[in-house]
């Protein structure tokens, strides 16, 4: 090979490097870790509510990062996850991957809390305000950009078991702060361990929650506008909803006492 073909050469095999280390999320060729998988590690009866049944509270979380790297987050004494599986997000597209996790204790029960990596460590980002009463629990549905301002809010069933508030949270700064509330909702059965009994999706062209009543008996589909949740439909169930809601293309399935029922947006009614 001539001179110029060695420079050639060389010159591609620099484009494909650079494409990999951008692809990567790397600056100068320095990447940063990314959170590929977390666990819950220690299971504990310190707390002792099981809303999920046992044994699911835990005292400690673990990330494994692409780089092979592992990080545990231990809660103090009064507190544990009070949780299935942590929950891998992304507020943003190109924002990193976080850990949305539920943490209870004894003096001011659930709140949900944001952790990540920061400083080559896993640090708590953002946490919302506790419920404020010890064994009350909530529920996430999920976590999407629901107003389109590229954005995405965090969505929860507050007290699901107890009149159920569906409150919508923003990330900022430390916190997690309630930016919307509608009541009437329950996504969780007591003592049971499925927590898929609600959604965030596109919902007939728009990102929509979509959430069971209090009964269970209905799919209530709600969107975020201007601060606030608005109702824009009501899907009813042939029985009350025992089970798990899944997306499948532009319907759910969701598991009801007289087996799974396809729910799409032509069955749902205006309120």
């Amino acid at each position: 090979m001539n001179v110029d073909g060695h420079i050639q050469a060389m010159t591609g095999f620099l484009k494909l490097l650079n494409v990999g280390v951008l692809a990567a999320g790397c600056v100068s060729g320095v990447c940063a870790e990314s959170i590929q998988t977390a666990a819950y590690r220690n299971p504990t009866e310190r707390y002792g509510h099981f809303a999920l049944g046992r044994p699911h509270e835990y005292a400690a979380l673990v990330v494994q990062t692409d780089t092979g790297q592992r990080h545990t987050w231990a809660l103090a004494e009064g507190e544990v996850f009070e949780d299935l599986t942590p929950r891998l997000v992304r507020f943003s597209a190109r924002g990193p991957v976080e850990v949305l996790t539920i943490v209870s204790s004894r003096s001011a029960g659930a709140r949900l809390v944001v952790l990540g990596l920061a400083n080559d460590r896993l640090r708590l980002l953002s946490q919302s305000q506790p419920i404020g009463t010890p064994m009350r629990w909530l529920n996430p549905v999920g976590v999407a950009d629901l107003d389109g301002d590229g954005v995405s809010e965090v969505a929860a069933v507050v007290t699901p078991h107890i009149g159920g508030l569906l409150t919508v949270y923003q990330k900022r700064g430390d916190d997690l702060v309630a930016l919307a509330k509608l009541p009437g909702f329950s996504n969780h059965r007591n003592g049971s361990s499925e927590l898929a009994m609600s959604a965030a999706l596109n919902w007939g062209g728009a990102m929509r929650l979509l959430v069971p009543d209090t009964e269970r008996r209905v799919l209530r589909v709600i969107a975020l506008r201007d601060g606030a949740l608005t109702e824009q439909g009501r899907c009813a169930l042939r029985e009350p909803m025992t089970g798990a809601m899944r997306v499948r293309g532009d319907h759910v399935l969701v598991q009801t006492g007289a087996g799974v029922q396809s729910v799409a947006p032509k069955d749902c009614s205006t309120p």
